[in-house]
């Protein structure tokens, strides 16, 4: 509300609700920190699961920071740029989303602090920034160049993400398969894990994930006579459904006599006939599908020794076209042997219950994918879900060819000279620079916390190592002891780190930045105005 010569001016609607100034800065701080509290837990190997129950029932057992923050249903609208941070962290990195989710609430923390202490948020915003590039400059320094060590520090590397994600027991088999899979993938424009086709199947145990060189599609053979494997394979791809044709409008038909009807039939038959026929002239021995795929076509493809799947779905008729150089074709009547890919094998392969089809030696080298195999479903999806991230971490290694030390090692040295390089700063800034040196030293603090060591004791002892010039010293959560995390082989590449920072700086000034929320709730559904009335739908009405 507002006055203009004493009479008062309505603004905003009844149900509008305002915050202002310290109060709005206190709230949107509250609710971020509380979503990163959330998630702290999950941190490191020795880090708890959440188990996330949505309104179906449905459960997601896990520690992944990115699909926890993604699965629980956030209304705050501080709370949920925290979210998007994981998300761009998951994208950008693949690993490190709880990392940087758990540093933005505690630069928030520390911002509340400074503010509690009359330091204007512009002030908090420029010393974070100044931190933030000297840190991205001390990280550069103390990376690790794994350009010339081969595949040893990609499993390394492997280990490391996978580690403490429930999928211990066979993170060294897991390691090999994410490794190849990237380098099968890798060329001169990086790694594109979007290529690696990873399909779950329930059974066995986590040990028997595999890799297969080609494509695999959970689909199998539509007719029991079909052969179950075909050698030298000549594959068609077709979009367009394998059945008689209808109209595209309403129409009837008129028979009066036994011989026409049985015209018809012999008509309807000679049409799907004819199509088989195409399609075995052409060279095909292997029929692929997108759509519907008559029985009276699945049969004479079968008496044909053609290997046929229909209802494949578009993405895996474009995976299948890039491995094997076969063009999707929409017209039947058009096939030809130009337009056939070729693979050394397809074949069927049973997986527990299941069945799925198996492209093997296909032409394109790059076409990999893996057989995630678990006792549950939920084993299943937790342990895809740590291969994706194994897998992208790999990939921003070979990137970037630089990594940095784990278990806490490069927060407690970049907080250490931070902490330097404040002193030799003028003005408030230099109180913005020692907090963002506090809040990074949360990460080992909460590694020790989750393994439940003396987070204090560990700290200290951390600082003292590295004031030694010990930089590569962590926390060995499964000791409890100071061990140099290189020769531990625990390891992460250089751009998860980088990405954490940037991704928590920038949520934080976004946040700092408001110092006015107005919040206006919907109209309730039904709701009509009242003829001749403006009607603002329960939302703001324009100011006058």
């Amino acid at each position: 509300m507002a006055t203009m010569g004493g009479s008062p001016i309505i603004v905003l609607s009844q149900d509008a609700t305002r915050s202002k100034g310290r109060e709005a800065q206190h709230n949107n701080i509250s609710a971020a920190m509380a979503v990163a509290e959330a998630v702290r837990t999950t941190l490191g190997p020795r880090g708890m699961d959440k188990m996330l129950v949505d309104m179906l029932g449905d459960v997601v057992v896990t520690n992944d920071g990115a699909t926890i923050l993604k699965e629980i249903d956030i209304e705050h609208p501080a709370a949920k740029m925290i979210v998007e941070i994981s998300k761009t962290q998951d994208e950008e990195a693949g690993d490190g989303t709880t990392t940087a989710v758990v540093l933005a609430g505690e630069l928030l923390k520390r911002a509340e602090n400074l503010t509690d202490l009359d330091v204007h948020p512009t002030v908090i915003i420029s010393g974070y920034s100044i931190a933030l590039a000297k840190a991205k400059e001390i990280l550069e320094e103390i990376a690790i160049n794994v350009e010339t060590s081969g595949d040893e520090a990609l499993l390394k590397i492997a280990k490391t993400s996978l580690t403490g994600k429930g999928v211990d027991v066979a993170h060294g088999h897991l390691s090999e398969i994410v490794v190849n899979a990237a380098r099968a993938v890798a060329d001169e424009y990086g790694v594109d894990i979007d290529q690696i086709n990873v399909e779950r199947k329930v059974g066995g145990k986590v040990n028997d994930t595999l890799m297969i060189d080609g494509v695999a599609i959970d689909k199998d053979k539509v007719h029991a006579s079909m052969p179950d494997s075909v050698k030298n394979a000549k594959i068609a791809l077709i979009n367009s459904s394998m059945e008689v044709k209808k109209t595209e409008f309403s129409a009837e038909i008129a028979i009066k006599t036994p011989d026409q009807l049985q015209a018809f039939l012999d008509e309807e038959e000679a049409t799907l006939r004819a199509m088989v026929e195409k399609v075995r002239d052409s060279g095909a021995n292997v029929v692929v599908c997108q759509k519907g795929m008559d029985d009276l076509v699945q049969f004479y493809l079968a008496k044909n020794d053609i290997l046929g799947l229909r209802r494949v779905k578009k993405s895996d008729m474009e995976r299948i076209g890039r491995a094997t150089g076969a063009k999707i074709i929409t017209n039947i009547d058009a096939i030809s042997a130009e337009d056939l890919g070729e693979a050394d094998l397809v074949e069927e392969r049973k997986f527990g219950d299941e069945k799925m089809t198996i492209f093997e030696g296909c032409l394109d080298p790059k076409a990999v994918s893996i057989i995630v195999r678990g006792g549950t479903e939920h084993v299943v999806a937790e342990t895809d879900r740590a291969i994706h991230d194994a897998l992208k971490a790999v990939g921003c290694a070979i990137e970037d060819g630089k990594v940095v030390a784990g278990g806490g090692s490069p927060e407690v040295e970049l907080a250490m000279r931070l902490r330097s390089y404040s002193s030799e700063l003028k003005g408030r800034e230099q109180l913005a620079v020692k907090a963002f040196a506090d809040a990074l030293e949360t990460i080992p603090k909460t590694l020790a916390e989750n393994s439940g060591l003396d987070q204090v004791d560990k700290l200290v002892e951390l600082r003292a190592m590295h004031q030694k010039g010990q930089k590569t010293v962590g926390i060995d959560v499964y000791t409890g002891e100071l061990s140099d995390m290189w020769e531990k082989g625990v390891i992460e590449p250089l751009r998860v780190k980088r990405q954490a920072l940037d991704s928590a700086v920038d949520v934080t000034t976004m946040l700092l930045r408001i110092d006015d929320v107005i919040a206006v709730s919907k109209a309730p559904e039904g709701e009509t105005c009242a003829p001749g009335e403006p009607c603002y739908g329960g939302g703001m009405p324009p100011m006058m």
